[in-house]
């Protein structure tokens, strides 16, 4: 229904493809790790505010009009910031047609990412495999490991659930 990607170039076309009716959403997490990634320790904080005053906005003009002074505040000093946002600004803005419930479930990819992380730690412990079926079954196991750490429910997932009821009726079962 919704796949939040991190940016990597032809994901979101594979998934449209495969997937025709998925609305494709880029990691706001993403975005915003990437803008401050030059930006100096001493105004990171600073920037990371104003950013959220545009992934927070309530509704997309609210956004476009945040990212506007953004850019007047901080183009002098970091111009690909903005560029940037307003590069990738068809991949952000599915992300506010959605109620904040939603959003708060769809923003990142970090728990994918954990969960990746955890998987080539135990991958590269172990560089040959005797066989597929042996690759298979490491992979299972450490997913298997992995899980026993998530103990902690997605939040606000139950009005998530709910909207998401509403909004694909016809795609998602509960």
């Amino acid at each position: 229904m919704i796949a939040c990607v991190d940016g990597l170039t032809g994901f979101p076309n594979a998934i449209e493809t495969v997937f025709p009716k998925t609305q494709v959403q880029l990691c706001i997490v993403h975005m915003v790790r990437n803008s401050v990634a030059f930006v100096p320790w001493q105004q990171s904080k600073q920037v990371c505010a104003d950013l959220k005053a545009i992934y927070g906005a309530a509704t997309e003009s609210e956004a476009e009009f945040n990212l506007e002074l953004f850019a007047e505040k901080w183009d002098k000093q970091y111009p690909s910031i903005s560029k940037s946002w307003r590069s990738h600004w068809a991949s952000i803005i599915p992300f506010f047609a959605f109620p904040p419930e939603i959003r708060r479930a769809i923003y990142t990819t970090n728990a994918i990412e954990s969960m990746n992380s955890s998987l080539r730690k135990v991958i590269k412990s172990q560089q040959i495999f005797p066989s597929d079926e042996a690759a298979f079954k490491l992979v299972y196991l450490a997913i298997r490991n992995i899980s026993k750490k998530w103990t902690m429910p997605i939040r606000d997932w139950k009005p998530a659930l709910n909207r998401f009821a509403i909004l694909f009726e016809d795609r998602l079962h509960v």
